[in-house]
């Protein structure tokens, strides 16, 4: 369950995010950086969650506290390892009430919370589950309709990052520098370069397939180079390192036929 076509951030779907935010794209990228896991997905292709148990506590009026206090409890916290765990924990809690579950769960690259559907564009938890299964460009799309929602735009657009970071991470922004990482990251950003989506795009394909590509971070360092060279010998391609067209092409049909 929860298992899409998981596709990762496009040139059109990161350009789409850009002009509903009117911002320019290293403003994306620097919240990109610093705001998300930096990844939506993890390695089987599932979207990255994170089950929260006092929200799951507060929308099921506690009546589940007793009998599975890991999965709701008037407090946060318990939320144990990350990745496929939390998965397991919202599968355990789907099985108790679906909807609260669902509502219970942050996902994706902006970890947009479920009950927060409405603001980040969509009908209902259980539409935008499905929705953050299907594409890294459907989460960031949430991510900046949910910015755009809270009138956190226009702090994007004047790159008052002190500002931006006091609603986005709430009033404790700068025990983790949240602002000045925005900043620098920006500034980053605006120097340039700005990552590359292809080798972004190649490097999840990659782990999906089971190489060691490092971070997907669109930058090719030699452990991305070593995964290309790795898959393009396997696949009878030239062993150059390089992500021409034609890998990519190969690495997408591998993982669409993962999909099949």
């Amino acid at each position: 369950m929860f298992i899409g076509a998981a596709r990762p951030l496009s040139y059109s779907g990161l350009s789409v995010a850009a002009a509903s935010l009117q911002a320019g794209l290293p403003a994306l990228w620097a919240v990109m950086t610093v705001e998300t896991k930096g990844c939506g997905f993890l390695p089987d292709r599932r979207p990255q969650i994170l089950f929260e148990r006092h929200i799951f506590h507060k929308r099921t009026n506690g009546k589940f506290d007793a009998g599975f206090p890991d999965l709701s409890a008037p407090t946060a916290g318990g939320y144990g390892a990350g990745g496929a765990f939390q998965h397991d924990r919202l599968m355990r809690a789907v099985q108790l009430d679906r909807k609260a579950a669902l509502e219970s769960t942050s996902w994706g690259l902006g970890q947009v919370m479920g009950f927060n559907a409405a603001s980040a564009g969509f009908p209902d938890a259980e539409t935008m589950a499905a929705a953050m299964c299907e594409s890294e460009d459907r989460q960031f799309q949430a991510m900046a309709a949910f910015i755009t929602k809270n009138g956190l735009q226009k702090h994007l657009q004047q790159g008052d990052w002190a500002t931006f970071a006091r609603h986005y991470n709430g009033p404790d922004f700068q025990n983790n520098q949240y602002d000045t990482k925005l900043a620098d990251a920006h500034a980053k950003f605006v120097a340039g370069p700005l990552p590359s989506l292809s080798v972004r795009a190649a490097q999840l394909y990659l782990i999906y397939l089971g190489y060691k590509p490092g971070p997907v971070d669109g930058w090719s360092g030699r452990n991305t180079r070593e995964a290309v060279i790795e898959f393009q010998k396997a696949k009878g391609l030239p062993g150059t390192g390089q992500i021409d067209d034609a890998t990519l092409r190969r690495l997408e049909a591998e993982v669409a036929a993962l999909h099949a």
